[in-house]
C-alpha cells in the first residue's frame, strides 16, 4: 500500500503525542496508528524512537506497526529490538514476528539464531517467522492474501481446507509444527462461523503461550460474541502469561459489549502492567467501537485542526 501524502511536519506532530509519556496511552496508541497508516519511510524513523518507552505494550504495538507497514527499511530496527536483552519478551517476541512479517531473506541467519533463543516465546516467534519468510519465497504475497479479510499481514497463511473439523484437528495437534498449526487458526479465523469460532476457542488449552496469545489476538479480529466467555475466563487467569492476557483483553475491547466493558473495567487494576494498560486500551476501544467517530487513527486530524 502507498504511503500517505504527509508532510515531514505533520508527521513528526504525531509522533510527539505518541511519545509523550504525559499523554493518556490510549492517544499514544492513536497516534501511532496514525503513523502507521500514514506510512512513509518518515514514520518509520519516528516509530523507531518510541522503543525507549516505559510502556512494554507501547513498544509491542510499535513493533506490530513496523511488521504491518511492510517496508524493508523497519528490519534493522526490529533486529536491533530482538536482539536487545533489555527489552521485554513480549516486545522482543513482536519483532521477530514484524521481522517474519515484512519477509526479508537477509534476516533468515538472524531470525535462524534466535529460533534456539531459550525463552519459548521468542524462539517460538522466529521459528515461524523463518517458515513465514521461506513460505513467502516460495509461494508469493498473494497466494498468502488469497483468502485473507482481513488484510493483516499473518505469521502463517491460511490452509486450502474448508472442513472445519479437519482445521481443528490440526489446530490442536502439538505433534505437528506449530506453522501448520497457525494456518489452521487462520483458516478457522476467516470462515467465521459459530462453529470454527468455537473451534478456536479450545486453543486456550495449548500448551504453547505464544499459541494462546495468537488465538486471542485473531478472536479479537473477528470481534464476535461467541467468543466472550473464553476470552473473559483466560483473561481472569491469574496463573496465565501476560502476553495471553493481554491480547483477551484487546479482544474484549473489539467485541465491545457491555459485558465485555464490566470486565475491563474491574481488569484495569490488574497487578500486570500490561494487563492494566491493555484494559484501557481496549476500553477506548469499546468506546471507539460504539460511538459514530468515523476512524480510529485519528490523530492527523487532530494536527491538522
Amino acid at each position: 500500500m502507498p504511503a500517505l501524502k504527509v508532510s515531514d511536519e505533520h508527521v513528526e506532530r504525531i509522533s510527539s503525542l505518541m511519545l509523550n509519556v504525559n499523554k493518556p496511552l490510549k492517544e499514544r496508541f492513536r497516534a501511532l496508528f496514525t503513523l502507521k497508516n500514514i506510512g512513509s519511510d518518515k514514520c518509520i524513523s519516528e516509530i523507531a524512537k518510541g522503543f525507549k518507552d516505559p510502556s512494554a505494550l507501547l513498544k509491542h504495538e510499535l513493533a506490530y506497526c513496523l511488521g504491518q507497514m511492510q517496508n524493508e527499511k523497519a528490519v534493522s530496527v526490529l533486529v536491533e529490538v530482538l536482539e536487545d536483552d533489555n527489552q521485554e519478551s513480549i516486545v522482543r517476541h513482536e519483532a521477530g514476528e514484524a521481522i517474519g512479517a515484512i519477509g526479508s531473506k537477509d534476516a533468515l541467519a538472524l531470525v535462524r539464531k534466535y529460533a534456539r533463543h531459550p525463552l519459548p516465546e521468542i524462539a517460538e516467534t522466529c521459528q515461524l517467522a523463518l517458515d513465514r519468510i521461506n513460505w513467502l519465497h516460495d509461494h508469493g504475497p498473494e497466494e498468502e492474501l488469497r483468502a485473507n479479510p482481513y488484510n493483516s499481514v499473518d505469521p502463517a497463511p491460511s490452509m486450502r481446507e474448508d472442513d472445519v473439523d479437519k482445521l481443528i484437528e490440526v489446530l490442536m495437534n502439538e505433534e505437528d509444527s506449530l506453522f501448520n498449526r497457525y494456518r489452521a487458526m487462520f483458516s478457522l479465523r476467516n470462515m467465521r462461523t459459530p462453529q470454527s469460532i468455537q473451534g478456536l476457542c479450545k486453543g486456550f488449552s495449548a500448551s504453547s503461550a505464544l499459541f494462546r496469545h495468537e488465538i486471542a489476538f485473531v478472536l479479537g479480529q473477528i470481534a464476535d460474541p461467541v467468543s466472550i466467555e473464553s476470552l473473559i475466563a483466560t483473561l481472569k487467569k491469574g496463573e496465565e502469561h501476560s502476553m495471553v492476557r493481554h491480547e483477551c483483553a484487546e479482544a474484549l475491547g473489539a467485541i465491545a459489549t457491555p459485558e465485555c466493558l464490566k470486565v475491563l473495567e474491574e481488569y484495569r487494576t490488574d497487578s500486570e502492567r500490561v494487563v492494566r494498560e491493555s484494559c484501557d486500551i481496549a476500553l477506548d476501544m469499546c468506546e471507539y467501537g460504539n460511538s459514530d467517530q468515523f476512524q480510529y487513527a485519528d490523530s492527523l486530524q487532530k494536527v491538522e485542526s
